[in-house]
């Protein structure tokens, strides 16, 4: 028995001097295989060096981002209009047909000199038929027929092609209406760069191009997003010259584009960064990207309708809730200002409120309601 002990004490020694190994024991068809464990391999010393620099990488860009911004203005105005973002791809807006809006005219407008504006003119559904084929003349004749006008304003980023933008043309054509969505100055097809002054100016044409040929006919603005401003910018620029818009639509709206940017997504990342006020949000004011819906909804008296999803996850609804009352307040008069909300549980998020089944009731009670 002592010698035995002894053996099972010499092999305890002889793995404790190996160390770096282990093995075990398995039993295989009566025979004693001995596998060996090999201890943990250790990272790569290559691997080890890219990421460090890849890490310091990244706190350099991220610290720098915000200093390059009063000396690169031209970083702040990609970051709110995005309009090289030009998705989707590979789609050729002269051929509105490609996506189905067999019953739409593509055209182009010039506001200014130098400014050619993308626009297509979709028809009321129940006349795509009868469509097929016309020309422009035939098109422009069309808005004098009675049937209301939308003139869609779209958010940053993408084109008047965006799937979301295509529903919602094709929604309000299938009440009968018409609608007039364009590119500004800088999007999409349309030439020239993006400012405050530029889209509203482009925006201002269009309204002015359409009230010439609409006659008796109801024309309202659909703004969505960053449209919101370039809408109510629109309608108070009207108001200067004595000219009430029959009626605005405001979805996914903000307050003004300083608090819309203190929310952004992008922000996010700085917000808590010593200086963002300086660095982001008064650099965009010391640039003339304001788009003040509050202040505008002071002076606005045309009829007014808010859309909001409670789940936007890129412009809070309690901005809306602030709009709403800065308008009613301002309008004195809950029948010329509505708001309705869409509950969280629905899933809009941003961009897909065209989705919901009530709105053809929702948007045909504000569009009735509206003064001949």
């Amino acid at each position: 028995m002592q010698r035995t002990g002894g053996s099972v004490s010499k092999r305890l020694r002889m793995r404790k001097r190996t160390g770096d190994h282990d093995s075990v024991e398995q039993k295989t068809d009566g025979n004693k295989t001995k596998v060996s464990l090999s201890a943990q391999p250790r990272p790569s010393p290559h691997l080890l060096w890219w990421f460090k620099r890849g890490l310091l990488a990244v706190c350099v860009i991220y610290v720098s981002v915000p200093f390059m911004m009063p000396l690169f203005p031209d970083i702040i105005k990609h970051l709110v209009y995005s309009h090289r973002v030009r998705v989707p791809f590979f789609v050729d807006h002269s051929q509105p047909a490609d996506l189905s809006l067999n019953h739409t005219m593509n055209m182009y407008l010039t506001s200014e000199q130098g400014i050619s504006l993308g626009v297509w003119h979709t028809v009321p559904e129940r006349q795509w038929k009868e469509a097929q084929g016309k020309d422009l003349e035939w098109y422009q004749d069309s808005l004098g027929a009675g049937n209301p006008i939308i003139i869609y304003l779209h958010g940053n980023g993408g084109t008047r092609a965006a799937s979301h933008r295509v529903g919602l043309i094709n929604l309000l054509s299938a009440m009968d209406y018409h609608v007039l969505a364009l590119d500004y100055r800088g999007f999409g097809d349309s030439t020239g760069e993006p400012t405050e002054v530029g889209i509203t100016t482009d925006t201002l044409y269009l309204y002015q191009w359409v009230k010439a040929r609409s006659g008796s006919s109801l024309v309202v603005l659909w703004g969505h997003s960053l449209g919101t401003g370039v809408a109510t910018n629109t309608a108070v620029k009207l108001m200067e010259h004595g000219i009430v818009v029959d009626g605005v639509i405001i979805e996914g709206a903000y307050t003004n584009i300083r608090q819309k940017g203190a929310h952004d997504p992008f922000g996010w990342f700085y917000w808590k960064f010593p200086g963002f006020e300086y660095f982001f949000l008064d650099t965009m004011a010391k640039h003339n990207i304001i788009f003040p819906n509050d202040e505008n909804l002071k002076r606005m008296r045309s009829p007014l309708l808010i859309l909001h999803a409670e789940d936007d996850h890129v412009v809070p609804i309690h901005m809306a809730q602030q709009l709403y009352e800065i308008a009613q307040s301002a309008q004195n008069s809950e029948n010329r200002v509505k708001m309705v909300p869409f509950a969280r549980s629905l899933g809009y998020l941003h961009n897909g409120l065209y989705k919901d089944p009530h709105m053809p009731n929702i948007i045909g009670e504000f569009v009735h309601s509206l003064p001949p």
